[in-house]
């Protein structure tokens, strides 16, 4: 076996992976470029969405054999991130790998008690009025400050440019990892499971309305400032720590999780294809901020398109979308009771969501699948709610008048592979999307 050992803990030069060819080039043709078959040297389609703009994305697929790894555990994976700084690499996932494999008590400040937490802050000892930024180091609050400090530096891994990561078989991926593709460019990631990370310490802020609210960090992905993005083939997901499972503590829910997917602070030129994302509140993010500090880097940028995904299960934002232009074509949306919205129209954003198809419980209106938090124009043509043509503009402001919306997004995507008629998206999608579909 040829292997280097970094800080003992033993990566391996990856063998190819044969045999592996991308499930949706059976179903709608070609979405990579294949280099002897091997998944991980696949690279993303010309005009295949935003994400082939320009130089397009290639991730590692130029590594040589001294920059292939196949990583078994996180301090192994932080390890291959750093080797060789940006020179083209790709990491091989095998298995699934635990960022908290020792558990949040692990990650606690010396003296950090959860309970003397709920004690001093409660509102019936702390009140609503004043936030908690002024407590010292030694309080409750700053403990947990220190607490938190320890997780971001543990669950957070900085992937460099031009790297391609990629599962191995059909059970690879991560729990409690926060990916950061943070000012880098030329980034892929495909066939991985992610659970999300879980906030060991959320932070109580009383003055968060008028009930005090928790509030929680971490998102599973993070594409910040970053451009030539591909995400191909991954599932997202709360896993064993659902919403639905977490306690109530000065009634209000106990908030561990943050975002799934978060497009932000300029990055640019993502393509997002065949991932499913589930069970989940807020799950994509682009444009964090309507501030005008954060809407002189975002103004041009954010080009984002999504296509073929499964989005299930999920409260909102999928995704929520500020400044940039987006191109949503042939995704499946299935939404449960708890269903908020799909599409948040915020600020600046030119949304074009088309041949794309919902299904919705009984008692839940199409209107619901628009959400307008700004007043921004968008296109949204061809698209089905269960199995009916419906038109997403007009039947949201028949039935929402006082957040009326305005058709037209202002551009026409080119960057389109095959589109799938829309009728057909649910059975395509849902047969291919996800990880462990690629290999």
């Amino acid at each position: 076996m040829n292997a280097q050992l970094w800080h003992g803990h033993v990566i391996t030069k990856a063998m190819a992976v044969a045999g592996c060819a991308a499930l949706v080039l059976a179903v709608t043709g070609p979405t990579a470029q294949a280099k002897g078959h091997d998944v991980a040297r696949e690279t993303l389609a010309t005009g295949d969405g935003w994400g082939s703009d320009g130089t397009g994305t290639t991730g590692g697929a130029a590594a040589d054999a001294a920059h292939v790894y196949t990583v078994t555990d996180w301090a192994g994976f932080k390890a291959a991130l750093a080797a060789g700084g940006s020179a083209p690499k790709i990491i091989k996932v095998k298995g699934t790998i635990d960022a908290v494999s020792e558990g949040c008590d692990s990650l606690a400040a010396p003296g950090y008690d959860f309970d003397a937490y709920l004690a001093k802050y409660s509102p019936e000892a702390w009140g609503l009025d004043t936030d908690l930024s002024a407590e010292p180091d030694d309080s409750p609050e700053g403990l947990r400050r220190v607490s938190a400090a320890h997780q971001d530096q543990t669950i957070k891994a900085n992937v460099p440019a031009n790297t391609t990561i990629v599962g191995v078989g059909k059970n690879a991926g991560f729990k409690g990892a926060s990916l950061q593709i943070k000012a880098v460019d030329n980034v892929i990631v495909r066939n991985l499971t992610f659970e999300s990370p879980i906030d060991c310490f959320p932070q109580w802020d009383p003055t968060d309305g008028d009930k005090g609210n928790w509030n929680s960090e971490y998102d599973t992905a993070v594409v910040y400032g970053s451009t030539h993005v591909w995400l191909d083939h991954n599932t997202f997901t709360d896993g064993s720590h659902p919403d639905s499972a977490a306690p109530t503590y000065f009634g209000m829910l106990y908030q561990q999780h943050d975002g799934e997917l978060d497009i932000v602070r300029g990055a640019n030129y993502v393509t997002a294809s065949w991932n499913v994302f589930t069970e989940h509140d807020k799950t994509i993010l682009i444009g964090n901020s309507d501030s005008e500090s954060t809407a002189a880097g975002d103004r041009g940028k954010l080009k984002v398109t999504f296509h073929h995904n499964l989005f299930s299960d999920l409260v909102e934002r999928a995704p929520r979308v500020r400044f940039g232009q987006v191109d949503s074509y042939n995704n499946h949306f299935v939404a449960n009771d708890d269903y908020a919205y799909s599409f948040g129209i915020g600020k600046e954003s030119q949304l074009v969501a088309e041949h794309n198809a919902f299904t919705l419980p009984e008692g839940i209106s199409a209107a619901k699948v628009l959400k307008r938090w700004n007043i921004s124009p968008l296109t949204a043509a061809d698209n089905y709610v269960n199995g009916k043509l419906t038109d997403l503009i007009a039947v949201h402001n028949a039935e929402i008048p006082a957040e009326t919306l305005e058709s037209g997004a202002g551009w026409t995507p080119t960057l389109r592979t095959k589109v799938d008629p829309a009728k057909k998206v649910s059975g395509i999608v849902d047969r291919g999307a996800g990880a462990g579909r690629v290999c």
